[in-house]
């Protein structure tokens, strides 16, 4: 259904359960690649444009319970597909590196496996959307999902998904999972349950091949 993208430009996704430390990595990330010279382009699902930014508060807003697990594949989809047209293929077109936090696995593992919907139901959905564009790494962050419970109640107030359940969070790390199962060689497993620094380290040599970077 997808093919892979023909662009000059390398496009990595952070994927993981909520408080795994996505964000963290990606800055991270991105600012040791622009030290080395690199044009970094960062950015998020649901966002990244101000079309997306839209649908992304309503996706997370608490208020809004009554949001259908179809009505939430979908407002992923419509973010995406602006974000893909809008963001990512000019950035990748003109060889800039692509950091982006949650892309089209999120969907798979979020709306296909935690809400039932199927992988079928979203790849569809989703294929206008991503318009063939996958990204050439996904770094699975991973952690046991009591411990980033932790750190996402450190947070503060918890958007809508995060008020989701146990069940429902040990449901999404599972897809996670299976969807490493199934794309092995693109899905890049990050052991992040230590410190920032030993975190980093790991991504950085997921990510130094693929970029030619030397220690």
């Amino acid at each position: 259904m997808f093919r892979a993208p023909m662009n000059p430009g390398l496009f990595i996704a952070f994927e993981g359960i909520e408080g795994s430390g996505k964000s963290t990595q990606q800055i991270r990330l991105a600012e040791h690649l622009e030290r080395l010279g690199h044009d970094v382009v960062c950015t998020r699902e649901p966002g990244g444009t101000a079309t997306g930014d839209r649908i992304r508060a309503v996706l997370l807003d608490p208020a809004l319970a009554e949001l259908t697990p179809t009505t939430e594949m979908l407002l992923f989809a419509a973010s995406r597909a602006q974000h893909v047209r809008e963001l990512l293929r000019p950035a990748l077109a003109r060889g800039a590196v692509v950091l982006c936090d949650r892309y089209l696995h999120s969907s798979l593992a979020y709306q296909a496996w935690a809400r039932r919907l199927g992988r079928d139901a979203v790849l569809a959905a989703n294929a206008p959307a991503v318009d063939g564009l996958l990204p050439g790494l996904v770094l699975l962050l991973d952690m046991p999902v009591q411990d980033a419970f932790s750190r996402a109640a450190e947070r503060g107030r918890l958007d809508r998904i995060e008020q989701a359940g146990r069940a429902f969070h040990d449901a999404v790390r599972a897809g996670f999972h299976a969807e490493r199962e199934l794309d092995p060689t693109r899905f890049c497993t990050i052991d992040a349950t230590g410190s920032a620094d030993a975190v980093f380290e790991q991504v950085l040599a997921a990510v130094a091949p693929r970029l030619g970077l030397v220690s």
